[in-house]
């Protein structure tokens, strides 16, 4: 396509010069072909720009000062969203051009894939949406090169439009003005649509006739927001389930249908002030790193400190001080709450543990029980992103999981592969990470691997990821646990198969996150992995670095009643550190004489020392939690009630059979059962002795091997009082001290650290 009227014409007197560019990273939908084309005809040069397989590929010509400053901006001065790599430079034979033009990709190029992850809706496409005079005045999918999604709109690359979910929607004449015009921001925006030839909104609700008109069904899903209705809403990466914030009535029936008892619930917030954020100032206390992230144009859900004031349902976030809350992503949700004025509850659409639901049929299948209505939208979902979550610790903002705006997350490894691997992540909290040559490309958080959807969910990101990448696996990594449903589905492909250790990947995700570290004391803890010795550890300190990690400390051990049990009825990790003591409980809310038998004959009572079921037999010891609706409820509800500080008890260390340095928690029990104190300096206690017992088993490593690096990793380490504590101990006596940035520390981040170990082991 050529547009004779940019055109500069060149200084014919100047000898040309031709080079032969590509530009690899970021650099498809991101408006990054538009933004060439006029810049090649600012500097009055010659040639032409095409996508290849994840790359772009340019031919320039002109005079040399020209393709010098074209080159310095090319870079410099590119879109927002673009991250532009010079990956090849070439001089070129000059040719009988005339213009510079945009050519068709080249579908038969070499694979150097970099997939967009889904963008937010950019201010200029809000303005239009909000112009009364503008053509797109409130269409719910406005977007430009700029914004609209992309990860769950692709099919396949290179991105094109016949390769989206948009393939079936046929331009009008307006839009294809629009997409051919290199001066208008959608030239070449490939999602681009208006009333007229885009996607619809649609209403449904029992006993109505279905509404399928924009401006109607959006008022209709408003009116039925504030009777009190529960409406599950299509969105970018999914639907949500949405209601009232300030209905308790609403919100009750929201968790007993879905059924969801206690997990805390997000808020979906009305922009407000200059910055957007007075809506969410009234209910919550923002430091200036959560406001930060909030504004960020990822949009993810950050916790915050909820005001004691709040007038929110306190059914929100039973037990808990923090609220889960974002801002506006898409047109649509702007519009909604524009319209509606106040918070709106906006939890993921699906059965508890399982993948966001995002088709038509499918929502209103399954959760016709929970939702009074639903808005479709006839876009479809190539592929489910739940929302990205964020937490503050350490005056950082830090990953809870990965989803729509942040993932596909793609990081740099630390040395080259020889060959691709996939590795498939844990059995909660799942990931999957596609490595190759010197990439790593981690999903979106899939979820639980319990239910057959949540593993039809796991495969189809699997075989996406190589599809979209195309790269093709030639060895898979995998949880060393045998009953994990990742590990049995990596042993049944045929392919070359790697265990790597559950606590050896914590521990190498953070080390990939920091390549320049070379020796580490990396405690990982969490609920409960297989460990080297067959055990279920959750409370080690490794040694090393990846591919080489050695057990130096850990938490003394116990039997745990009913194994996995033990997960979702903590009162059973309370009753089993009083029964190691030789301890009687009088508060034990269960008739545990059977149990207490079977425990003595240890008959269904794996030995574990796993952090996690300390926390969790904690909140059980204070009388918080008993029995848990979700994994970490009970440590949530033990740090929500700390308020002050606290001196923390001695926990005695020494070395045990094996050679390993061991902590004591057992002084922890008396304090835990002791009614003469408060439960929350209770709580407060107990944190603060495992604050000092990470400094106690730091300062043995040192003392021994000179180490001085120290890292956190495993889901204990999301308890910002424990982290934060810990963090300020160590950093006070000279550690230097390191917790994830780019990944979660739970098992969102297990993918990642498979890859890590795996590849580091082969060195």
């Amino acid at each position: 396509m050529k547009f004779h009227n940019l055109f500069v014409e060149p200084d014919l007197a100047i000898e040309q010069q031709a080079h032969h560019l590509i530009i690899g990273g970021r650099v498809q939908g991101v408006g990054f072909r538009p933004f060439v084309y006029r810049l090649a005809h600012r500097h009055g040069l010659r040639g032409w720009i095409r996508n290849a397989a994840g790359s772009v590929e340019i031919f320039v010509q002109g005079v040399p000062a020209s393709l010098e400053k074209f080159e310095q901006e090319l870079l410099m001065q590119a879109p927002p969203l673009a991250q532009p790599v010079l990956t090849q430079r070439t001089d070129a034979l000059c040719q009988a051009l005339d213009a510079f033009e945009i050519f068709p990709s080249n579908k038969n190029s070499s694979a150097q894939i970099h997939v967009p992850p889904d963008y937010f809706a950019c201010d200029d496409c809000l303005r239009e949406m909000q112009d009364p005079n503008n053509r797109r005045f409130r269409y719910p999918f406005i977007n430009c090169t700029q914004c609209g999604p992309r990860y769950t709109l692709i099919r396949q690359l290179p991105y094109d439009r016949p390769a989206t979910t948009m393939a079936s929607f046929l331009m009008c004449r307006a839009c294809h003005r629009e997409y051919e015009n290199p001066l208008d921001r959608r030239f070449h925006a490939e999602p681009i649509a208006c009333p007229d030839c885009g996607p619809i909104l649609n209403f449904v609700a029992p006993k109505h006739d279905a509404i399928t008109d924009n401006i109607s069904a959006l008022s209709a899903t408003v009116s039925a927001l504030k009777m009190g209705k529960i409406v599950a809403v299509k969105g970018v990466g999914g639907y949500h389930l949405m209601c009232d914030a300030r209905n308790d009535v609403a919100i009750a029936r929201l968790r007993a249908h879905k059924p969801r008892p206690h997990k805390p619930l997000a808020l979906l917030f009305p922009r407000r002030g200059a910055d957007g954020l007075d809506a969410v100032r009234a209910v919550a206390r923002l430091n200036t790193e959560e406001a930060r992230m909030l504004r960020d144009p990822t949009c993810p859900i950050v916790l915050v400190k909820q005001r004691e004031a709040a007038l929110l349902c306190k059914q929100i976030a039973p037990g808990l001080n923090e609220i889960g809350v974002m801002l506006p992503y898409s047109p649509l949700h702007h519009l909604l709450l524009d319209d509606f004025g106040a918070p709106l509850i906006a939890t993921s659409a699906n059965v508890s543990g399982e993948p966001v639901l995002t088709d038509n049929a499918e929502v209103m299948a399954r959760l016709q029980h929970v939702a009074d209505a639903f808005l479709h939208h006839d876009r479809p979902i190539a592929r489910p992103a739940d929302d990205s979550v964020y937490r503050v610790i350490g005056e950082q903002a830090r990953p809870l999981r990965l989803g729509r705006g942040m993932a596909p997350l793609e990081l740099m490894l630390p040395h080259t592969l020889s060959q691709p691997v996939l590795a498939v992540g844990g059995h909660m909290k799942n990931t999957v990470a596609l490595a190759w040559q010197n990439r790593v490309v981690v999903s979106p958080h899939i979820g639980d691997l319990d239910a057959p959807r949540s593993r039809e969910v796991f495969e189809q990101v699997i075989e996406d990821l190589q599809s979209l990448y195309q790269v093709r696996a030639r060895h898979i990594l995998c949880d060393a646990h045998p009953g994990y449903a990742s590990h049995r589905w990596a042993k049944q492909t045929g392919l070359p198969v790697t265990s790597v250790f559950h606590h050896h990947a914590h521990a190498a995700a953070v080390a990939g996150e920091f390549p320049d570290v070379d020796r580490w004391l990396m405690f990982t803890w969490d609920g409960v992995g297989l460990g080297a010795d067959n055990t279920l550890w959750g409370g080690e300190a490794l040694l090393g670095a990846p591919g080489q990690w050695q057990r130096f400390a850990s938490l003394r051990p116990f039997r745990l009643p009913g194994g996995d049990k033990a997960g979702r009825e903590p009162w059973r990790s309370g009753a089993a550190l009083c029964w190691e003591l030789g301890r009687a409980w009088k508060q034990c809310p269960e008739d545990s004489v059977l149990l207490r038998q079977a425990w003595e004959r240890h008959l269904n009572c794996p030995i574990t020392t796993a952090a996690g079921r300390l926390f969790d037999a904690a909140a059980a010891l204070i009388g918080l939690n008993y029995r848990s609706s979700f994994e970490g409820q009970g440590p949530m509800m033990l740090e929500a009630i700390c308020h002050d500080s606290a001196e923390s008890l001695a926990l005695p260390m020494a070395r045990n059979a094996q050679g390993l340095w061991e902590s004591d928690w057992a002084p922890l029990v008396a304090l835990l059962l002791d009614q003469a104190r408060t439960p929350a300096n209770r709580a407060e206690i107990f944190h603060a002795c495992l604050a000092q017992t990470l400094l106690d088993q730091a300062r043995k490593a040192r003392q021994e091997h000179g180490v001085n690096a120290i890292g956190f990793a495993g889901g204990v380490f999301q308890n910002r009082r424990l982290a934060e504590t810990a963090l300020a101990l160590l950093r006070d006596d000279g550690f230097d001290v390191y917790l994830g940035r780019q990944l979660p520390s739970n098992d969102g981040a297990i993918s990642y650290g498979q890859v890590i170990e795996y590849m580091s082991a082969k060195r």
